[in-house]
């Protein structure tokens, strides 16, 4: 088995979980959707487009931090994380980012022990 292979039996194992909470497979922006509003506390009935990207933007800087891509600078009044970049990321092509994702999401999700 690949490493490929490998995370995306894992990615079908997760996305079988949520779908299973939730009623409804989620794709890849609900999950990052999903992780933001679990790192913010974030929580309200009508949420806007920026909102949705602010709360996506924190779970990529959230997923990414275990790597060294952001470290954590404080929060903000309203407690939501602020991050520093400390490194780019490697030129990928789509799927290889994809798995990148996939994978720093995996690991996420087995930090919570939701899988």
């Amino acid at each position: 088995m690949n490493v490929n292979d490998d995370i995306t039996q894992r990615w079908w194992n997760l996305e079988a979980k949520l779908a299973e909470k939730f009623e409804k497979k989620p794709d890849m922006e609900a999950i990052l959707f999903l992780i933001g509003m679990q790192e913010t506390g974030f929580i309200q009935e009508n949420i806007s487009k920026e909102q949705k990207q602010d709360l996506m933007h924190v779970a990529i800087c959230t997923l990414l931090t275990p790597s060294g891509y952001y470290k954590l600078d404080y929060h903000d009044e309203d407690g939501w994380p602020h991050f520093i970049q400390l490194k780019e990321h490697a030129s990928q092509s789509l799927m290889e980012q994809e798995n990148f994702l996939k994978d720093h999401i995996l690991f996420y999700f087995e930090q919570q022990q939701f899988i």
